[in-house]
């Protein structure tokens, strides 16, 4: 049987970006938020976890009703859909039509504050943890935490109802698992598996994110669309290799130790050389 053709990946956000922990927020057309979805295979795949795990997966505040239909009215707009699936809420059921988790954040209490979410791909963190969290919170473990999540407040007051903010964010990982709420079972398969197999157990994981205000509410809509691609088709792409090995070496040791790279080292190394 041939092997099977892997697919470009999407995004190489290290080929152009520091290994570091930065905004990095840059303005893109409105037409380009949402759009093209091209994982529409993972959209049954995520509609299908959101019923069996709708508690753990979408949580709202009280008060947060006006600004979650507001953010649904923009995604139903922007995926061309006739109308909003049914769900207990409309986050829930704006994110049943995309690939991206949805994060409405609104200003309580003096704080950007999360207060509705549907995650279905989380990078170690679930819907618990961020609901009812503000900035400062949820950005406590990040290198340098408190003078990004005062950035990122800043971003969130400024930004006008045209724009549309895009970031990248990166890391590896030894499964093509998109719920991943933990990191602890990763980092134990991380142990068992052979060198031999690290080019093509081993994934680069793409966070995509993106920040819109809701003009009515003045809330911020934060959205995430996770890309996973095996190192062996990262690596096939002209130029990527080399520019994934310097980020990876260049990376600050804080940084690394967030991540938990150290986890993945011996494998990262095997990959490397096997490609």
């Amino acid at each position: 049987m041939p092997p099977r053709r892997m697919r470009t990946p999407p995004h190489l956000p290290f080929i152009d970006r520091p290994t570091a922990f930065a905004v990095g927020l840059k303005p893109i057309a409105l037409g380009a938020w949402l759009t093209p979805d091209w994982e529409a295979a993972h959209i049954e795949e995520k509609r299908c976890l959101m019923a069996a795990r709708a508690e753990e997966v979408c949580l709202v505040l009280p008060g947060s009703e006006a600004a979650q239909l507001e953010a649904a009215k923009l995604v139903l707009a922007a995926t061309g859909a006739t109308h909003l699936p049914q769900n207990d809420s409309p986050i829930a059921a704006a994110s049943a039509l995309v690939s991206d988790d949805l994060v409405v954040m609104e200003h309580r209490a003096g704080a950007w504050t999360a207060t509705a979410a549907s995650l279905c791909t989380p990078t170690y963190f679930s819907a618990a943890q961020a609901v009812g969290s503000s900035l400062a919170h949820l950005h406590g473990p990040v290198p340098a935490g408190d003078g990004f999540s005062e950035r990122i407040a800043r971003v969130f007051s400024a930004i006008a109802p045209d724009m549309v903010l895009e970031r990248f964010n990166w890391t590896v990982q030894p499964t093509a698992d998109r719920f991943t709420p933990r990191s602890a079972p990763l980092k134990a398969l991380a142990g068992q598996i052979e060198d031999a197999a690290a080019l093509d157990v081993m994934h680069l994981r793409v966070e995509r994110q993106t920040v819109r205000r809701l003009p009515q509410s003045g809330a911020v809509l934060f959205t995430i669309r996770v890309s996973l691609d095996p190192l062996r088709a990262v690596f096939g792409v002209p130029g990527a290799m080399a520019a994934f090995a310097s980020s990876w070496a260049g990376a600050p040791q804080a940084l690394r130790a967030y991540k938990g790279w150290a986890c993945y080292e011996r494998l990262i190394e095997a990959a490397l050389a096997q490609a």
